[in-house]
């Protein structure tokens, strides 16, 4: 038995590394929950998950509460017992964001743990399918930008060798998407996949209108074009448009994803390993996706997810969008348009420790 002996949750505050928006809200900051795990033979597994600017307290309370106390004296080698017992433990409030949340940042420890401990990196623990994978730039894309901007963001990651790039839609009229779209599309060309997110802002009704619209763009996947919820709407819109319909940042468990794939609502599958609960989950989602088929794109978290999708088969891009520099000491490896899978046993980050401590706001 390797007996966890110590488990501390804390909080360090993050600020946006640039200004970003899509079409019903503002990335106001990160709030980064970590977790560390220590086993009574002295090693630690150090995790993580994150908001974008709200319930980060939340987040804490539930694990220094109630999942931390019921996660010392396991055996932390146990990490699927551990994470089902946990869930259990928070019947009362699971499926959700705050339990989800909390559980991630305990999973993606004891994960941390796990490869350290057999002197591996995470890609190859988990999977272990690819050292590198492709890469797309979302930094470049936020709703704000001005035309201008969308070319000069494509341009480069162009020239870079990634294989595209997400401009967010949902502007006031589907003609002035078009019109920025269309701008991006005349610079980039044919061959560079053009990535779309609506961030659940559309009615069945408008998406139905915007793919018309959107269509003569070629575009490589419309995200989230309705509230997640909407698992019938989306079956729809997938029915009615050749444009791939993107959808998983905004799910919660596996059965949500099962729910999509089910009814053909997903062409794309977009796992968080945060929002999903670490990750444990997120490995059983990208495999359900490869049981039908359909490609795994995760959302954000690119340091975490770059190893993950590394992993697994059907692993087919990593999102651009840098958010821990500040409190790390190197940055993800990239290379020929491709992210790096670290070979660093453990997750892969190099976290400046100092800096944690310095940012601690719980």
């Amino acid at each position: 038995m390797v007996k966890v002996s110590k488990a501390e949750a804390f909080v360090v505050n993050l600020a946006v590394e640039q200004v970003r928006t899509d079409a019903v809200q503002a990335f106001l900051s990160q709030e980064t929950v970590f977790v560390e795990v220590t086993t009574d033979d002295g090693a630690t597994g150090l995790g993580y998950s994150y908001t974008i600017g709200t319930g980060g307290s939340a987040v804490l309370a539930l694990l220094r509460d109630h999942l931390l106390p019921r996660l010392v004296g396991q055996d932390a080698r146990r990490i699927e017992g551990i994470w089902l017992d946990l869930m259990a433990s928070t019947r009362a409030t699971t499926v959700g964001a705050i339990t989800s949340l909390a559980l991630a940042a305990v999973d993606t420890a004891l994960w941390d743990l796990r490869c350290v401990r057999a002197g591996e990196p995470l890609w190859r623990v988990a999977g272990g399918f690819q050292p590198s994978v492709p890469l797309y730039d979302t930094e470049g894309g936020w709703l704000h930008l001005s035309i201008a901007d969308l070319v000069k963001g494509a341009r480069a990651a162009q020239d870079a060798g990634w294989g595209g790039i997400k401009v967010k839609v949902g502007k006031s009229s589907a003609y002035e998407d078009y019109e920025r779209l269309s701008a991006v599309r005349s610079v980039v060309g044919p061959h560079f996949d053009l990535m779309v997110d609506a961030n659940q802002s559309m009615t069945f009704a408008e998406a139905l209108r915007r793919v018309e619209a959107y269509a003569p763009i070629g575009l490589f996947w419309l995200e989230e074009p309705m509230p997640a919820d909407d698992v019938r709407g989306h079956a729809r819109l997938a029915r009615a448009t050749s444009i791939p319909i993107a959808v998983g940042e905004s799910m919660y468990s596996v059965a949500q994803f099962r729910n999509y794939l089910e009814q053909g609502a997903a062409s794309v599958v977009q796992v968080d390993v945060a929002r999903v609960g670490g990750i444990t989950p997120w490995l059983k989602v990208a495999h359900l996706a490869e049981a039908f088929n359909v490609d795994v794109c995760p959302h954000f978290l690119m340091e975490l997810h770059v190893s993950l999708v590394a992993a697994i088969p059907n692993g087919r891009y990593v999102e651009h969008i840098p958010q821990l520099r500040a409190i790390t000491t190197a940055e993800m490896d990239i290379a020929g348009g491709r992210a790096i899978a670290p070979e660093t046993p453990g997750l892969g980050i190099a976290w400046d420790r100092d800096a944690l401590d310095n940012r601690r706001i719980a």
